[in-house]
């Protein structure tokens, strides 16, 4: 299972926050797939990534509560956790970004932490999107639910196609493997420009 996470709502859909939505959005519009809703506050669809079956699923709860929709899909379809995929914005990570790691904290983002008390796990795969630091004056919670701005659109791009690429990956070849290709993958120089 793959869970991307973001808040639902079209006022959200273009927060940096909801990076994690948009990476399984393409793969759905890529696929043309339609999502439906089921009983746990998620909206799911059933993808395949080179040639194999896997659930794509986004929380419907908001990001805080993420763990509220995840932990009882995560029992109804007896997912291991071991293996479940979370792909999500990461603030400590350098804009542009993608890194690959197995538990640990959650670097103070809220729906990783709901997510991991929910299940009483951390070592879930995480996907770390990294969006950057606010500028100065604006405070991280505010930072995360606007919009990325017109000059982060290659920012925005390549987030979502490495996303892309570390799932498949990470589906095929595991996490190692993973992270020794997307770990080296270099953002363009243009993409750490500041932020208007």
């Amino acid at each position: 299972m793959i869970v991307g996470l973001g808040n639902p709502g079209k006022a959200y859909q273009r927060h940096r926050h909801n990076v994690g939505f948009m990476v399984l959005d393409e793969i759905a519009k890529a696929q043309r797939l339609s999502w439906t809703t089921n009983r746990e506050k998620t909206v799911v669809c059933e993808a395949e990534i080179d040639s194999r079956k896997v659930i794509l699923a986004k929380p419907q709860t908001y990001m805080n509560l993420s763990g509220k929709a995840v932990h009882p899909l995560v029992r109804r379809l007896n997912v291991d956790p071991t293996a479940m995929i979370v792909v999500h914005d990461d603030l400590d990570l350098a804009r542009g970004s993608v890194r690959i790691k197995v538990g640990g904290g959650d670097g103070g983002h809220k729906g990783i932490r709901s997510i991991a008390d929910s299940l009483r796990f951390r070592d879930f795969i995480r996907i770390r999107l990294g969006i950057g630091r606010p500028p100065e004056g604006v405070m991280p919670d505010q930072f995360v639910l606007q919009n990325f701005s017109t000059n982060e659109t290659k920012v925005l791009e390549h987030l979502v196609s490495t996303g892309i690429s570390a799932l498949h990956l990470l589906v095929v070849h595991g996490v190692e493997h993973c992270k020794n290709i997307i770990h080296s993958v270099r953002s363009p120089s243009d993409l750490v420009s500041e932020t208007s």
